[in-house]
């Protein structure tokens, strides 16, 4: 060999993006993503995670630590054993700082306590910081690598596709991941789409599905039940235009289909205790009319309390997880959007969050009784240390909805007339739950709300199909999908929990294990085999009587 020709070999390694071969890969951190990871590396597969920020764990430690879960009887396997460990954290006396355990229980009990969770050996209320360290050390005795920092490319070439089959996937720094079967754990589908698997972004209309809750749904007034607050910038002056992000008039007919999604926020950790408390400050981009219809619905209605506005969830360590700062209608553009246009999105939902908490707390204008009660609380020292103690991760509700080989409806999830989806791998349960998507000027000048929901008494637990989870057939054969799962606008606004995703993360991975060990596309498994599997690792499948 040649000086020349070694060096051109030598060239040749230095700049050929990384290859790397994997029976399994995960694209997207969330808690889907890491128990699709932990289950198909407990399978016996070589796995890796691509989480697309430095973090783990999705909005699930990202303040959202007060976990949606009105069942936790029917969350098993791998989330139960999250939540366990959780529990098992919090039973140690170094664990509680500033704070008593049994005193936060007695403060918890009406939202988020009760004896059942003792008797289950479950947490599921927890500080972001611990859930994270919880998660990492799972991923790294299940033996899978976890590769930080890397978004799916958005160049023609970013998922390598043959026979209807994933090849490759490309990230934006260059790497290439080569794998058997592939997993987008991810809050906005890239992968599926780039994979070219049929989606829907927003809502559909009621007449497709045979449902009665979807498409374009006028709600309540914006100010009280008789009077609405002024739109106007200049109150009684429509030549000075509307407020931000108020339509002036409704778009459609009601129930007709939109690519309008819920509303997204930040869920922000906030803490009362002086040695652990940064005070609010006002953003550097505050807007003050992005929040001028907040504050004239509070002069309309002067005795709202601040738990009528936003959700103070009791969290340990004196801190709390803050629901409720939901930037309507400033998301649309956000599931087609690319990295860089949501990074600009995600950075305009936390200086509103940040100016909403600093209106509530300073403008003289807000109730007396509102502005002091929120006066003692600020940003945690020891939260998101590296993000200016500013959860990391926006709330994403709703994205992408792939349209695979089943979609889960209205009708599976109702106690009337309920039509069962079949072929369960998980168990849903929580309510209908639709955050506003919209507000717009009515033919009465009213300002409305539009698009929310939430409706509890007609649901029960229901199964959750695992076709669900794959595409069709004839466009990808070897991807599952269990956060942008296929399902209507409406069926997913309960599915959408995060402990559901843990469990069909486990599915997921265990179906993509039980795939390669067959030579098998994911749509033609076993689902008898992949049942038993399920139960042998814990999982919960059947509906309880």
């Amino acid at each position: 060999m040649t000086p020349r020709t070694l060096l051109c070999l030598l060239l040749a390694a230095f700049l050929t993006p990384v290859r790397a071969a994997h029976d399994v890969v995960v694209y997207g951190e969330t808690l889907a993503g890491i128990s699709a990871a932990i289950s198909a590396a407990r399978a016996g597969k070589s796995v890796v995670l691509l989480s697309t920020t430095t973090h783990l764990g999705g909005v699930a430690t990202a303040g959202l630590t007060a976990t949606d879960m009105n069942r936790s009887a029917v969350i098993g396997g791998i989330a139960r054993e999250f939540y366990g460990l959780v529990y098992d954290h919090y039973l140690q006396p170094s664990a509680w700082r500033g704070d008593e355990r049994a005193d936060y229980f007695e403060r918890s009990k009406k939202r988020t306590y009760t004896g059942k969770n003792d008797a289950l050996h479950m947490q599921w209320v927890y500080e972001s910081h611990v859930a994270e360290k919880i998660l990492t050390d799972m991923l790294h005795r299940a033996g899978v690598t976890v590769v930080r920092s890397r978004l799916l490319a958005e160049t023609p070439d970013a998922v390598e596709l043959a026979d209807h089959r994933i090849v490759a996937l490309r990230t934006t720094s260059g790497d290439r991941y080569a794998g058997l079967a592939f997993i987008d754990a991810t809050y906005e589908g890239d992968l599926m789409a780039r994979a070219g698997v049929s989606h829907v972004i927003g809502r559909e209309a009621n007449a497709t599905y045979g449902e009665t809750m979807n498409g374009i749904r006028p709600a309540g007034v914006v100010g009280t039940p008789t009077r609405s607050i002024d739109p106007w910038v200049r109150p009684g002056d429509p030549t000075s235009g509307l407020l931000p992000f108020i339509d002036r008039a409704l778009w459609g007919k009601p129930g007709d289909q939109d690519n309008r999604s819920q509303s997204y926020c930040y869920r922000v950790t906030l803490t009362n205790d002086p040695a652990n408390r940064i005070p609010f400050t006002r953003p550097a981009n505050y807007d003050p009319h992005w929040h001028e219809a907040l504050v004239r619905s509070l002069q309309l209605k002067p005795d709202t309390p601040l738990q009528k506005i936003i959700t103070l969830t009791p969290m340990p360590n004196r801190k709390t997880d803050t629901n409720h700062l939901d930037f309507v209608g400033a998301n649309f553009d956000y599931p087609a959007a690319t990295h860089a246009e949501r990074a600009r999105i995600a950075a305009r939902h936390r200086d509103y969050a940040a100016g909403m908490l600093w209106t509530l707390a300073h403008d003289p204008r807000v109730p007396a009784a509102i502005r002091e009660e929120l006066a003692p609380w600020g940003w945690p020292k020891d939260e998101f240390t590296d993000n200016g103690n500013f959860p990391h991760q926006l709330y994403v509700r709703e994205a992408r909805r792939m349209r695979g080989a089943f979609v889960m409806k209205e009708e599976n999830l109702r106690r009337q007339g309920r039509v069962d989806a079949g072929h369960p791998v998980a168990i849903g349960s929580y309510a209908l739950d639709s955050h506003v998507v919209s507000t717009f000027v009515d033919t009465d000048g009213r300002v409305r709300l539009e698009g929310s929901h939430l409706v509890s008494q007609s649901i029960r637990p229901y199964g959750i199909s695992y076709y669900a989870l794959v595409p069709q057939k004839s466009e990808c054969r070897n991807l599952l999908v269990p956060v942008c799962l296929s399902a209507t606008h409406v069926a997913y606004t309960s599915i959408r929990m995060e402990p559901v995703y843990m469990v069909l993360g486990q599915a997921a991975g265990t179906a993509a294990a039980l795939a390669i060990d067959g030579k098998l596309p994911v749509q033609e498994i076993s689902y008898e085999r992949l049942r038993e599997t399920l139960l042998a690792a814990g999982s919960i499948v059947a509906v309880p009587e």
